[in-house]
């Protein structure tokens, strides 16, 4: 009996000295905010009281407001913040905007207002909403008669509309719903692998909520009516549905945004030479339409500018990341989403991407509350100037010169310099090259 007492509490012993090497804790969710902190202090740094200072900094100073952060994910301990700026003059359809940008990174609201500024007199952008149309799916297997399954939904099709009409029924006052509905046979992907795939219009809203509530509908009526079809086997009676969920690739959810202007018109302080200009500018894009290496970085440039506003618009910037990789690659290889060409003396650069966004929340106002398929148009527009901006600089001066001037700041800030530190390197800075490693070497020698 002794022996399995020790033997119980070595093992125990053992199993804490293991959570405690492996930083692992039990019941982390039902500590207090205070507890959260503390332990993460404890645990993680070697100055706890400093950790906690910090984390404690950042919370906001309105109880309500914090209340609200806390609550709206899980074990939250502090808050991010992500600095919001604002890109005026852009002229859209003939109409100004001012852009809210949420970023963090330097020289992206800077390049996007010069952008702004460049267009506004040479016409501005010209947007088109190509299509609307968001997608979701029921994943399903089937072991069958794959020709009983087609005659099964066919007959059982008008159900999935008409039973979910208590879900649909705001959405069809608001001119959307449920568009079609198709079954996908994808058994030469996986074996006994099908789809209901559906197709959706929901206007102003995002509209996750909306069509995986109709989806999950779809897979109660597959399976209760599959059931009570004669002609099928048991064996065919039992559809088996793995899932139901939204899809965010949305290729028929498109919105175009494009600027145009004769090749001599492109003329200004870098452009001395249009002509060469506006074709290096091509080359530029062409490069990128074929080579996967470059055609993610000039992507990337692209999204710096639309995932600013999504994120000052209260959109999801994920879902729509993952979309628009999917379709810069629709064509078996990743590409580039912006496209240029000279045509007739003519200088024209577009981009067409999708973008599945709501107008709830977020800093619409300052947009004079636009539609679904506005903020789409305001946000492809943020896209395409923050790439004419990098393919400029890239193709002119180089993207260094602007990017590394823009980050001095943040070089000073880290290293809290003083007023006259801080006029002293800007002022050596004007006329030397801006590295990381310079402008710290530059310091260190100023104090010493």
């Amino acid at each position: 009996m002794a022996n399995k007492k020790l033997k119980t509490y070595l093992c125990a012993s053992l199993h804490y000295n293991l959570l405690k090497m492996n930083k692992a804790v039990a019941g982390f969710s039902k500590l207090s905010k205070e507890e959260k902190i503390n332990w993460i202090a404890t645990t993680y740094f070697s100055n706890p009281e400093n950790a906690i200072q910090l984390l404690k900094k950042y919370w906001n100073s309105d109880e309500k407001l914090q209340k609200l952060h806390d609550e709206f994910i899980e074990n939250t301990i502090s808050n991010f913040y992500i600095p919001l700026g604002v890109a005026p003059n852009f002229l859209i359809n003939d109409k100004y905007f001012t852009i809210p940008m949420a970023i963090e990174e330097s020289s992206v609201v800077a390049a996007a207002s010069k952008s702004a500024k460049f267009w506004a007199s040479r016409g501005g952008f010209k947007t088109t909403v190509i299509n609307t149309e968001k997608i979701g799916q029921v994943h399903f297997l089937f072991k069958g008669d794959i020709s009983k399954l087609e005659l099964f939904f066919v007959e059982t099709k008008a159900k999935f509309f008409s039973e979910t009409e208590n879900i649909t029924k705001n959405m069809q006052q608001r001119g959307g719903g449920i568009l079609d509905i198709t079954l996908e046979d994808k058994t030469q992907l996986l074996p006994n692998y099908f789809q209901l795939h559906a197709t959706f219009e929901t206007k102003d809203s995002m509209g996750a909520n909306f069509i995986n509530s109709c989806l999950e509908q779809f897979a109660n009526i597959l399976k209760t009516e599959a059931q009570a079809y004669e002609i099928f086997t048991e064996e065919e009676k039992n559809i088996e549905v793995i899932m139901s969920i939204l899809s965010n690739y949305v290729p028929n959810c498109i919105v175009r945004a494009e600027v145009s202007c004769p090749v001599e018109d492109l003329i200004e302080k870098h452009i001395t030479n249009p002509q060469v200009f506006a074709e290096r500018f091509v080359q530029a894009v062409q490069i990128a339409e074929v080579e996967p290496f470059r055609a993610v970085t000039h992507n990337k440039g692209i999204m710096n500018g639309i995932d600013a506003v999504i994120l000052a618009t209260g959109n999801d910037f994920r879902a729509v990341e993952a979309g628009v990789h999917a379709y810069a690659a629709k064509a078996g290889q990743y590409s580039s989403l912006s496209h240029a060409k000279i045509e007739n003396g003519i200088f024209s650069f577009w981009l067409e991407v999708p973008l599945a966004l709501g107008t709830v929340g977020g800093l619409l106002e300052m947009l004079e509350n636009p539609s679904a398929s506005e903020l789409m148009e305001i946000v492809a527009v943020a896209g395409l100037a923050q790439n004419f901006a990098a393919l400029r600089s890239l193709t002119t001066t180089g993207i260094q010169d602007g990017h590394m001037k823009m980050h001095l700041n943040n070089i000073l800030n880290q290293f809290e310099a003083t007023a006259e530190e801080r006029h002293l390197v800007q002022k050596h800075f004007k006329n030397h090259v801006v590295s990381h490693s310079g402008v710290v070497n530059f310091i260190e020698s100023l104090r010493k």
